[in-house]
């Protein structure tokens, strides 16, 4: 484990293939020092020159949207939805 104080640590590791994806293994400091574990959710920061890992703020499922999908149905008719213009699915779309 790390002194207490530890604020950085640098690993030099390599990304490998894993299926059709490429993976990074969180081991030794990578996983200790930010106290990961397995089902610890984090966010990705990415640009050109890489990403950075941190611990997510919050729990899954935080997010609310703004309007429900009641209150943005409300009122709605298939006249004032234009459902007359919606194209008819033709050819390879329409299932066999």
């Amino acid at each position: 484990m790390f002194p207490v104080g530890s604020k950085f640590v640098r690993v030099e590791t390599e990304i490998r293939r894993w299926g059709n994806s490429l993976a990074l293994r969180v081991t030794g400091a990578m996983a200790q020092l930010p106290r990961f574990e397995p089902g610890t959710r984090v966010t990705v920061d990415i640009n050109s020159e890489g990403f950075v890992v941190k611990r997510a703020a919050g729990r899954l499922g935080t997010f609310r949207f703004p309007h429900s999908e009641q209150a943005l149905l409300a009122g709605m008719t298939p006249e004032n939805a234009h459902a007359d213009l919606l194209a008819d699915p033709s050819g390879a779309e329409v299932e066999p």
